[in-house]
């Protein structure tokens, strides 16, 4: 028989994504292998990142201030604009090396089937925010997915009354596939080989 705190402990972690019962009783073992010191630290970064980490005030990036690093950093091309779906999506552009601009993150994609539409995401931030001017380029970096496409679709759609150009990522990048799972080349080559929408 397994104690109480255990089989929550396991119960817990089979809840997070990609974990299933034989990994979450994995982790729960591992938990209780290792020192107090690391269990507790663990414990802390999780509570850390939920008390600390929000969504940046001007592009819904991550972020432990009003803004997050990208947007505070000077450096980076402020004309130009890449939309992606998630902060994990802008996570691997990053990893490529190539992209110097901002980023904004719509939280999401349209998915009628998911009862996802345009109000449940940062489309009208991002219509604001070209509103305010400064920028001439918007790359939409949608994963190339029936609903990523058309999340794209539907933003450029929403752009085009404004005076920028609208390119999207090359196509090196597979039907279907998700661009957090993208090694760093291909993204790369993605991002330097854009096109017009």
């Amino acid at each position: 028989m397994i104690s109480a705190s255990v089989t929550e402990l396991i119960d817990q972690f089979a809840k997070l994504p990609g974990i299933g019962k034989k990994s979450a009783e994995r982790l729960a073992y591992h938990v209780l292998r290792i020192h107090e010191q690391e269990a507790v630290a663990l414990a802390n970064a999780i509570l850390a990142v939920k008390q600390n980490v929000h969504h940046c005030r001007q592009c819904y990036n991550l972020a432990e201030q009003d803004l997050c690093a990208i947007c505070l950093d000077g450096r980076r091309r402020q004309d130009q604009l890449c939309v992606v779906e998630q902060p994990r999506d802008l996570f691997a552009l990053e990893q490529a090396g190539v992209y110097e601009g901002l980023y904004h993150v719509l939280l999401g994609r349209i998915a009628p089937l998911e009862n996802v539409g345009p109000d449940d995401l940062t489309i009208g931030a991002l219509v604001e925010r070209i509103r305010r001017g400064g920028i001439t380029e918007v790359i939409l970096a949608t994963n190339p997915t029936l609903e990523g496409d058309g999340t794209a679709l539907y933003v450029a759609n929403c752009l085009q009354d404004f005076p920028l150009e609208i390119t999207k990522l090359a196509r090196g990048i597979t039907t279907g596939s998700v661009l957090e799972l993208s090694n760093r080349e291909i993204l790369a080559d993605a991002l330097t080989g854009r096109q017009k929408f």
